[in-house]
């Protein structure tokens, strides 16, 4: 606890993206475009799949998750920053601020964890075809959500409650549009020593878990396309894999830049740039990139604005 000379704090000053007046209109215009955009494509991706029989399948299961998951994790940030653009004084609760942490620490573990498992059918599919019916059952689909869901909350609680057990007694400002752990943890006045290195192992065992079961995959994918004697057959396996291997590089590339780095090389400037990218970017590209990438989705649009 702090000493009874310090007043701990109730309230946190997010700085934001920036503290030019002439910059913020535009600004809020940009993302309120994106937050849309992001809303209405995950959200119509996910209704779209569980509309359509002809998609009810186990990769088209995890993209509805995906697309909901997406949703929910956009909508952690965006409300809030397009309604700071217009006030003077940026502030969030303590409280609102652990919630907001613990909910996108949730989220982008949980997409981390369905994206490993969205690998894993894709090599069942395409290596070995003749089990993926009996293996990637309604079930397994169901587990392996909860799966990733249950990790992400795992991992989040483990970084909430050692927050909870800091003592934050000034200042207060975060130098960051959201409650994020590493511009928390330079506001603490306690020993955080511990809180940085649970983060750093935490996020190195999750990302190479996560990337791992991804490349492992995808090299028995690859090898197995490559046994395929017709072109026309090598190109329809191999666009079933492209637009998953793009949200992947996107997604783990701007995570990892992030958060798996020693503290002392640590840019809370730099951060801001990059979070932008996985916060708010990234969901918004997730279903334009399966939908303009995907044939069967395309259809399934056709056939819903008959």
């Amino acid at each position: 606890m702090a000493d009874a000379n310090f007043t701990l704090v109730t309230e946190f000053i997010l700085l934001g993206l920036t503290d030019h007046a002439e910059l913020k209109v535009v600004l809020f215009l940009v993302f309120l475009l994106i937050y849309t955009v992001s809303l209405v494509g995950n959200l119509g991706m996910f209704l779209l799949i569980q509309i359509t029989p002809k998609l009810q399948t186990p990769m088209y299961h995890f993209l509805s998750c995906l697309s909901l998951t997406d949703a929910c994790y956009s909508s952690v940030f965006a409300p809030r920053m397009l309604l700071n653009f217009f006030v003077e004084r940026e502030t969030i609760s303590f409280s609102a601020c652990i919630v907001q942490y613990f909910l996108f620490a949730s989220l982008i573990t949980a997409e981390a964890f369905l994206l490993a498992a969205m690998a894993y059918d894709r090599y069942m599919a395409i290596v070995n075809p003749l089990l993926y019916t009996a293996a990637m059952t309604r079930i397994v689909c169901v587990v392996l959500v909860i799966a990733s869901c249950v990790g992400g909350v795992i991992n989040s609680l483990t970084h909430t409650i050692g927050l909870l057990k800091l003592s934050f007694c000034g200042p207060n400002v975060i130098r960051h549009f959201f409650c994020d752990l590493p511009p928390l943890l330079k506001l603490s006045c306690s020993d955080a020593s511990m809180n940085e290195l649970l983060l750093l192992i935490f996020s190195g065992v999750i990302a190479v878990i996560t990337f791992m079961t991804v490349v492992v995959s995808y090299i028995f994918i690859v090898a197995a396309i490559l046994r395929i004697r017709s072109a026309a057959g090598r190109h329809k396996a191999f666009s079933t894999c492209a637009s998953h291997l793009t949200v992947v590089t996107l997604l783990y590339g701007s995570v990892s830049f992030s958060y798996i780095q020693p503290s002392s090389q640590y840019s809370l400037e730099q951060e801001k740039v990059v979070s932008v990218f996985y916060t708010l970017v990234v969901p918004m590209l997730n279903p334009l990139i399966y939908s303009l990438r995907n044939k069967e989705v395309k259809d399934a649009v056709k056939r819903a604005k008959k």
